[in-house]
């Protein structure tokens, strides 16, 4: 049986970036609850003020005696934490006959990082620019980068719960779609080798276009997951060389779209050469923005943002143990401490043990 606390869905995250942009508005308050569920632990624990956030994203029980909670590790400055193990974590839990909170053995809790498939989607929207100086000048170097891209990105082994998508823009009033989300890096770098210099029919740049169709796409995917009882999550990631020339949608209407956009959808943009406008790409990729020189440093550059997007990604856990409460005990207060390369971060909530016996595995 499962009983799903009340939802406060994700805040976007992030970060201090590469070319210095961060999501100015994004506040990290737990008590706001700007991250997602959770208060700061109580005084009686004395512990320090948090150098990392846990920001709750869901969390649920389990007969007999299961606790599950998933949460996002970021930095105060938004960064991502990934890679934590189980060990990292101490539980602390307090009853109704509890003055303050008693420590849980991690191991007689058979506390572990779980898979997070069945409550938690992430979702890559990669957004090409194929108008004619791409498929002119840098198409090979492009191809090359966007594979190399998806290779980083992608979980090996595949994880349904990881996809990606790809479209393309030129200067035509439609995204086009390259390859349908798909787990599987083999089926995505296949359809990016298949794009020929004849692709497009139209020369022209509908960047800001793009930007706004992608948001919608990504915001459509965040809320069909939330209608399956999934946390969702979502990255655009935006190549272009240059600037929008289609002029169909206006530079304020696209960073309307990106600032006015759901939480849980975080922007990375890539630029090439010297025709592209930093300031707009930069307002645009409100998580990350990076820039090529030229076609030579595609590659490179597109590694940066693989990085960041796969930190992101693995930077929700989905976090449970076994508790020693039992039925009759009510509702009990607990909190997760986590300590990383010297930091330490604490956030608190509460479950009801209501049918909780022994026999938890």
């Amino acid at each position: 049986m499962k009983n799903v606390f009340n939802l406060l869905f994700i805040s976007a995250l992030f970060l201090l970036v590469s070319c210095g942009n961060a999501d100015d508005d994004v506040s990290f308050d737990i008590n706001q609850r700007e991250l997602g569920q959770g208060e700061e632990p109580d005084n009686c624990l004395g512990f320090e003020d948090n150098d990392l956030l846990l920001s709750i994203q869901d969390q649920f029980t389990t007969l007999p005696g299961k606790v599950s909670i998933l949460f996002k590790v970021s930095d105060l400055l938004g960064n991502p934490i990934s890679g934590l193990t189980a060990s990292q974590f101490t539980i602390y839990e307090q009853g109704r006959n509890d003055d303050c909170f008693n420590t849980i053995s991690a191991s007689e809790s058979l506390a572990r990082i779980s898979s997070n498939s069945q409550v938690f989607n992430n979702n890559t929207i990669l957004i090409l620019d194929l108008s004619n100086s791409v498929l002119e000048n840098s198409l090979d170097e492009l191809k090359s980068a966007t594979a190399s891209f998806i290779d980083n990105v992608m979980p090996n082994p595949e994880n349904p719960s990881f996809k990606m998508a790809i479209y393309w823009f030129d200067g035509e009033d439609e995204l086009h779609l390259l390859n349908e989300l798909s787990s599987s890096s083999t089926e995505l770098i296949a359809a990016v080798e298949g794009i020929t210099s004849d692709i497009s029919n139209d020369p022209s740049t509908d960047l800001y276009g793009a930007v706004i169709k992608a948001t919608d796409i990504a915001e459509d995917l965040i809320n069909a997951s939330n209608q399956e009882n999934i946390i969702g999550a979502s990255s655009v990631v935006l190549f272009t060389d240059g600037t929008d020339q289609a002029s169909r949608y206006t530079e304020d209407a696209a960073l309307n779209a990106v600032e006015n956009a759901n939480r849980n959808v975080s922007f990375f943009t890539i630029g090439l050469g010297a025709e592209i406008d930093a300031d707009v790409l930069n307002s645009i990729g409100t998580t990350s923005s990076v820039f090529a020189g030229n076609k030579e440093q595609l590659e490179s550059t597109f590694n940066q943002i693989s990085q960041r997007v796969s930190e992101q990604a693995n930077s929700f856990y989905l976090f449970e143990y076994c508790t020693p409460k039992r039925d009759g005990s009510g509702t009990n207060n607990l909190v997760i401490q986590l300590t990383h390369d010297g930091l330490q971060g604490a956030v608190q909530t509460e479950f009801s043990a209501n049918g909780f016996t022994g026999g938890c595995e």
